[in-house]
């Protein structure tokens, strides 16, 4: 490694990744060389796009810091994986032009990857589908998405003009705190400062989201988790429509897939469950059906159209 530039330099490089800082004396230890061929090392870096902080004197030394450009990145075999997995994740969400932006990554990554990673990727996307739930309505803005997260960070305040369920719109000044992701759909909890209430806001509602500029202290959320206290939120939302479904399965195995349908179980047997679902409209009584068919078999006791929509789903999706 003593003699190899290209070998000790990308051990440096791992080295300064743990975001700590390092004086010179501690990575010539490390890299078994010299101060000098440390810095040497380190202006290679830097021609190849990594930014990194140096101190002079007695005791300085170096820091991997954020820079303007993108470097080349290094990742280990699970990193890796895990970064195509995600991309092919993000492919599926419902956030406008995401889809697209997505697939192009992945498509260079992929190609990257030697065969055995190639393997363990290709696995996943055999075994795994994704059911497409977003329409023209229900698309994020990419943009939108970060101001959010940003603010939820910086814990500063947005503005942003807000659809209700009912088409009314007004504008809303918040202090956002926890972003949750509930199957196809996003929502911001927030502390409306307005109502002077907690209030779950769904992305896909939101227009003219920019940051005010001030900043708020944290509250507490209630129950100090944000996704329950969405998940409640969306349990008592009003649903319009009903159907009732029989499952050849045990309550227990849809618990996961249940969380976050608005349901009512109304018998549980040892292999089966009837259960009651709610939603917003019929086609989303359908795609629920849909979903919950990915676990187990199902069958629609009432309403009849939403038994015909179903039927008609099943057909259309035939190999």
């Amino acid at each position: 490694m003593r003699n190899d530039p290209t070998g000790r330099a990308l051990q440096l490089l791992s080295l300064l990744k743990t975001q700590r800082f390092w004086h010179s004396s501690e990575l010539a230890a490390r890299l078994e060389t010299t101060e000098r061929t440390v810095r040497r090392d380190i202006d290679r870096l830097r021609h190849i796009g990594y930014p990194v902080d140096s101190t002079s004197g007695r005791y300085g030394g170096y820091r991997l810091s954020a820079g303007a450009h993108l470097p080349p990145l290094i990742l280990d075999d699970d990193e890796a994986v895990a970064v195509a997995v995600g991309l092919r994740y993000a492919a599926a969400a419902a956030i406008e032009s995401m889809e697209e932006t997505s697939l192009r990554a992945l498509m260079k990554i992929e190609t990257l990857l030697p065969h055995r990673l190639r393997r363990r990727v290709s696995a996943f996307r055999s075994n795994v589908s994704f059911l497409g739930w977003s329409d023209d309505g229900d698309v994020i803005d990419p943009e939108a998405l970060s101001v959010l997260a940003a603010a939820c960070r910086d814990q500063e305040h947005v503005r942003f003009d807000y659809r209700r369920g009912d088409g009314e719109s007004s504008g809303r000044k918040v202090e956002p705190h926890r972003l949750v992701a509930a199957g196809h759909r996003w929502y911001l909890l927030a502390w409306d400062d307005h109502r002077r209430e907690w209030r779950t806001f769904r992305l896909d509602r939101l227009r003219n989201t920019r940051p005010v500029g001030s900043t708020f202290s944290p509250r507490e959320i209630p129950g100090d988790n944000a996704a329950s206290y969405v998940a409640s939120a969306l349990g008592s939302t009003t649903r319009h429509h009903d159907a009732t479904l029989s499952i050849h399965t045990t309550f227990a195995e849809l618990e996961g897939v249940l969380r976050w349908i608005d349901h009512t179980p109304i018998e549980v047997g040892g292999d089966h469950c009837v259960i009651r679902i709610r939603s917003e409209d019929p086609g989303r009584l359908a795609m629920t059906v849909a979903r919950l068919a990915l676990t187990a078999p199902v069958v629609v006791i009432e309403p009849i159209e939403l038994a015909d929509t179903v039927r008609t789903l099943s057909a259309h999706l035939a190999p």
